[in-house]
């Protein structure tokens, strides 16, 4: 390993320890911070300190991180069978097999009326706490969505992000690992909890 890697792998661990700890929220912003203690102008890609990440998680949280993974997966297979007709889509680190202590459960919808999806949460009894309209900016292109943020039944964090019907099936990127956003559907979810609960998609 020469000099340059060696240096981009401890701003990496250190940025992801940063996350971790909840000492810093977004990658950006751990990176930089990581790469301003080790007085380095190198910085890690987003996978690298994801990839970093989710081995510290491992190292912190042994059997018990797959365990919660199977519980997630398996209260967001609740989740979206009962949303089914607004084709949901379990993203996040939920579907990536990452998720951690901290993480919630990601799941996108798509209509256009959230104020249906909040009815049927609130029949389901799923505690919404909060939610409101995001606007990003992307290539000079204003996107709007919906955010939810709920608690289930037995008290684990839920967003869900609903987006325009006319949004569904499209490709969409990936921020932090830079692959395409495939999630899992309804079924895929239901066959992966039954053949590998556990089972990671990275890049």
């Amino acid at each position: 390993m020469n000099i340059t890697d060696n240096m981009r792998n401890r701003v990496s661990r250190e940025a992801a320890t940063l996350l971790y700890f909840g000492a810093e929220k977004e990658y950006k912003q751990a990176k930089l911070k990581a790469a301003k203690t080790f007085g380095t102008h190198f910085l890690p890609t987003n996978l690298e300190i994801a990839l970093e990440l989710d081995k510290i998680a491992e190292e912190k949280e042994g059997s018990a991180k797959k365990e919660r993974l199977i519980l997630m997966r398996q209260e967001a297979l609740k989740i979206m069978k009962f949303l089914d007709v607004y084709r949901p889509l379990l993203i996040g680190s939920v579907w990536r097999g990452t998720a951690r202590v901290s993480s919630d459960i990601d799941i996108i919808v798509y209509t256009d009326l959230p104020e249906q999806i909040l009815k049927l949460l609130k029949i389901f009894n799923v505690d919404v706490q909060r939610s409101c309209w995001t606007s990003v900016n992307k290539q000079g292109v204003t996107y709007m969505s919906y955010h939810i943020y709920a608690e289930t039944e037995i008290k684990i964090s839920l967003e869900i992000v609903v987006r325009g019907s006319d949004e569904a099936g499209k490709p969409k990127k990936c921020e932090t690992f830079g692959d395409e956003l495939k999630g899992l559907k309804t079924i895929e979810l239901e066959k992966l909890l039954k053949e590998n609960p556990t089972k990671q998609f990275l890049p």
